[in-house]
């Protein structure tokens, strides 16, 4: 019997020839991640008794989830992690501005195939768009990397999803995740490895890809996996930090749960308060009045998300009743946005552009909603609360949708734009 993904990389990175589901392997990952969190880290690090990272070139620090710094106590936790930097001689630093950590790892060719990445946020299964195991760890766990360097794992039984055939007009990958997450149930993966086939998955771009990798967080995935191709080798081509060996499930690969969809039926979805697998068909909740749009994150900030968002926006205004929030997933696709006039657009709509981060996904600033409030958003969350208010409700949708929403001031396929 073959192996997955999972079984395959952890066997490699544990010393053996092959693993099997629920066993526990002693690791060292290739990329140790941490953002904002990291001064928190210290703080457990130090009590361990900590003094110098293992291997500072492992580590990526990220400053993304409150940056600029809205608070005298967030300004501080900054500090004490550029303090901490400068000290370690931790060579990827990116501090405020440069984009949201999974995005920018993957720009600066810090994820590679075939490589292991454990990062203190819940999202690090992103890393999989590049063939990547990425999984989120917690910050105990990251300061006994920081202290020696590996970190025991159970190796995860894995799901195959195989999607077929094409996306209709106006559905993305977001569509499909939403989709997917709403048949398997926010449980329905949990600490599982998602392992993505399919002439679909071939034929989307590397943002699309990133979707589907960054979303599977919400079916409480432990990793996620695209197998790495051209698109991916071409990507990398003098951005990768390192040389790279991609790694591939074997044909005869036993996985727990084996799934297939047909693209073609899928229509835009919608994800509706209070929870991420709670989906419906727009067209079952069109009209839907709503305060505010958001677009950005790490699942739909980057290019072509704001391609798609001005596109839709081109000529058209802001409804009255509502304000519209755009913040690139990072400095890269900002300075592309500018350049390919997205940012005007967006402006001359009546949108809000802010710098490059989480912003108001974490419910920190740029964009908290007011008590009662209605948002139509592009992450990848809509818990209570999530960003900032309790009594406020927040429906997940593709870039395109979002922003027909925001014209029409409730949620709206964006046909009935036209």
């Amino acid at each position: 019997m073959g192996q997955t993904f999972a079984e395959k990389i952890l066997a490699k990175k544990a010393g053996r020839k092959r693993v099997i589901p629920g066993e526990i392997v002693e690791i060292t990952p290739d990329v140790a991640l941490s953002h904002d969190n990291t001064a928190p880290i210290l703080g457990i690090f130090k009590k361990m008794g900590g003094k110098k990272v293992f291997n500072p070139e492992m580590h990526a620090i990220i400053l993304d989830h409150a940056t600029p710094a809205p608070s005298t106590k967030h300004a501080e936790n900054h500090r004490v992690i550029r303090d901490f930097v400068r000290e370690q001689g931790i060579p990827y630093f990116f501090d405020i501005g440069r984009g949201i950590c999974h995005q920018v790892l993957v720009e600066e060719g810090l994820a590679l195939p075939g490589e292991v990445v454990l990062g203190s946020d819940s999202h690090t299964p992103h890393a999989g768009v590049m063939g990547a195991f990425g999984a989120g760890i917690g910050r105990s766990e990251m300061a006994s990397i920081w202290a020696l360097g590996n970190l025991w794992l159970r190796v995860p039984e894995s799901v195959k999803i195989a999607v077929h055939g094409e996306l209709p007009p106006w559905v993305t990958a977001k569509d499909l995740a939403l989709h997917v997450i709403g048949d398997l149930g926010a449980d329905g993966a949990i600490y599982m490895s998602v392992e993505w086939f399919g002439e679909l998955i071939e034929a989307l771009n590397l943002s699309q890809r990133a979707v589907l990798s960054n979303m599977t967080a919400e079916m409480g995935a432990k990793s996620s996996y695209l197998p790495p191709d051209q698109k991916v080798f071409d990507y990398l081509d003098g951005r990768a930090k390192r040389a790279y060996e991609p790694i591939h499930p074997d044909p005869d690969a036993d996985y727990t749960i084996v799934k297939q969809y047909d693209a073609s039926t899928i229509e835009p979805m919608i994800a509706c308060p209070h929870t991420v697998d709670n989906v419906r068909p727009l067209s079952d909740i069109a009209g839907t009045h709503i305060d505010q749009a958001f677009i950005g994150t790490c699942t739909n900030g980057r290019l072509e998300d704001l391609a798609a968002a001005a596109h839709v926006l081109s000529d058209k205004k802001i409804a009255d009743s509502t304000r519209m929030i755009v913040i690139p997933a990072s400095s890269q696709v900002y300075k592309e946005a500018l350049r390919k006039g997205y940012i005007e657009t967006f402006l001359s709509a009546g949108a809000v552009v802010e710098s490059p981060g989480c912003g108001p996904c974490m419910g920190n600033h740029m964009g908290v909603p007011a008590v009662g409030e209605v948002t139509i958003s592009s992450a990848n969350r809509n818990f209570r609360g999530r960003m900032g208010t309790k009594e406020s409700e927040i429906y997940l949708a593709n870039p395109l949708v979002v922003a027909a929403s925001a014209v029409a001031g409730a949620i709206t396929h964006p046909k009935d734009l036209e």
